[in-house]
């Protein structure tokens, strides 16, 4: 199974995307929310989800979106389950250190 991973850099800090590889270009509504799962910020690498796992254990912050993603995150405790909110049936999580 492959993600989509890509980094971004901003002012020292490094934001994990992360998205399931058939979620990329697709847009998602649910009353007033939507996530927009775009090229320009999930449309990094297509890697391995181990090695996606590895990154996202290391990361303070990350943005992860689909059910294998957020499945492998859980099961490898990079996230509770209880932080995965979804939008029209799609599960996303962040994870933000302050």
């Amino acid at each position: 199974m492959k993600v989509f991973l890509k980094i971004h850099h901003r002012n020292e800090i490094e934001t994990v995307a992360c998205c399931d590889e058939d979620l990329l270009n697709k847009v998602f509504k649910e009353g007033n929310l939507q996530i927009e799962i775009s090229d320009y910020f999930f449309g990094g690498n297509l890697i391995n989800l181990d090695d996606a796992i590895s990154i996202l254990k290391q990361a303070s912050y990350f943005n992860i979106v689909g059910d294998v993603i957020i499945n492998k995150a859980i099961d490898s405790q990079v996230l509770l389950k209880e932080g995965v909110r979804k939008i029209n049936g799609i599960p996303i999580a962040m994870k933000m250190m302050f």
